[in-house]
């Protein structure tokens, strides 16, 4: 036992090595071909990634709070299937048909099939990449499980803002003759949200921010006209874009003065509290916008409660767009 540990940790630390790793005895102990990856040390006390696992964990913990499960490590928490099984349930509304109570390793890995086979239905329709295998859950495999939370969390438009650009290196061990051999490759946990999110094609805000931001502010003062306009009928002024509009209350009462219509106040919240009364309140509006004829807004209400001036932009250009010429 002693010896496989040390074999491990000489390949591992080995000087063609970029930089030496921890290894848990378990990651060591590897049978002829077979092959384990982990996350980097340095990648592993990176602050984004470390962001990126505590935002999902609070979500799963949200989501399954009337489950009373309580998820504390992604890699322990989730590999048998259990906790993706009832988290796959409750946010497709569906029942799989699998054991409740798996132990042994064929059952574990028979529910994990079922789960992503399920899950791949889901997004195949989205092009969505699948970097995960049930054997990689099954193993632990981080980076696996986290490629599959975010897609969920896409997805299902978790209130949540996963942060951007998280990459991680990854050593791939390997035992060939007796011997442990590893390779890193760095792999793309999340790009931005926009891309995530599946919204591919461009519009003239994406060429707005990249090429003439110059012009930003010339754009953000027509809409500031053109909802003041509006807005002051009820003595409201607004001169902040992102950060006025991101609890949902001036643009469900910009709805009302564009159509011509009383609002009742117990249908949003004038004085939101918390992410959630925020979230409803853009919902509401978007509902509206429905209700007016124009398309379902292409931004998340996530986005706009979360400060996403873009969002907000596209938000508000639409509503100029139908609207500029009402009194």
């Amino acid at each position: 036992m002693n010896d496989l540990q040390e074999e491990g940790k000489n390949a591992i630390n080995a000087p063609m090595s970029p930089t030496p790793i921890t290894l848990d005895p378990e990651e060591t102990l590897l049978e002829e071909n077979e092959e384990r990856t982990m996350i980097d040390k340095a990648s592993r006390e990176d602050l984004k990634y470390i962001e990126l696992k505590k935002v999902l964990i609070d979500w799963i913990n949200e989501v399954l709070v009337e489950e009373r499960i309580i998820v504390k490590s992604l890699k322990h928490d989730l590999y048998d299937g259990q906790v993706l099984q009832k988290l796959l349930e409750t946010l497709a509304n569906c029942k799989l048909n699998v054991a409740e109570v798996t132990q042994s390793e064929i059952a574990q890995k028979q529910k994990l099939q079922t789960v992503l086979e399920k899950v791949q239905d889901l997004l195949r329709p989205q092009g969505w990449p699948i970097r995960w295998t049930v054997d990689a859950i099954h193993g632990k495999n981080t980076a696996a499980i986290l490629h599959l939370l975010v897609a969920l969390a896409m997805h299902f438009c978790a209130p949540i803002r996963l942060p951007e650009h998280v990459s991680v290196q990854v050593v791939v061990v390997k035992k060939r003759e007796g011997l442990l051999h590893t390779s890193y490759v760095t792999e793309e946990l999340t790009t931005t949200t926009e891309m995530m999110m599946g919204k591919f094609e461009r519009d003239a805000f994406d060429t707005l921010f990249d090429h003439a931001p110059d012009k930003l502010s010339v754009v953000k003062k027509s809409l500031i006209t053109f909802v003041n306009k509006h807005l002051n009928k009820l003595n409201l002024e607004v001169t902040e874009l992102e950060t006025q509009f991101a609890d949902g209350v001036y643009l469900v009462l910009l709805m009302g003065l564009l159509e011509n219509y009383f609002i009742p106040l117990h249908h949003f919240y004038l004085t939101p509290e918390g992410f959630d009364q925020k979230v409803h309140n853009i919902s509401f509006a978007f509902e509206l916008m429905e209700d007016g004829g124009l398309k379902k807004p292409k931004a998340r209400p996530e986005d706009i409660v979360n400060l996403d001036l873009k969002s907000t932009l596209r938000v508000l250009y639409n509503l100029f767009t139908k609207y500029k010429n009402v009194e």
